[in-house]
């Protein structure tokens, strides 16, 4: 119990100041779905989680959609960019998806 509770500790330290960004809530969104999902393989009849799930990927779907807007990049990009991070198999990180959103932004402004 200890060791997780310093690990959440320095976690929440790393990314203290990027909590309230858009990015950061997608991430968090996506590893949380990633949970469940790992989750509901195992305890297939659990209901409370699968509503849990549809509402994060609601909540997710929302915040692709007005990051789309706020940074001029279709969704369908930022949706295919999700697709890839989570075939990885591992916890997406916020860095990584920060600069694989600036590299669709400047691709998209060169067009």
């Amino acid at each position: 119990m200890v060791k997780n509770s310093f690990i959440s500790i320095i976690s929440q330290e790393e990314n203290k100041e990027n909590r309230g960004s858009v990015e950061f809530q997608v991430v968090s969104f996506t590893n949380k779905i990633q949970r469940l999902t790992s989750h509901l393989k195992l305890h297939k009849k659990d209901y409370l989680s699968q509503r849990g799930l549809h509402k994060i990927l609601g909540k997710r779907q929302r915040l692709l959609a007005y990051l789309s807007k706020k940074t001029r990049v279709h969704y369908k990009e930022f949706k295919e960019l999700i697709d890839q991070l989570e075939k990885k198999n591992t916890r997406v990180h916020y860095k990584e998806f920060k600069e694989l959103i600036d590299q669709l932004e400047k691709k998209n402004s060169l067009i």
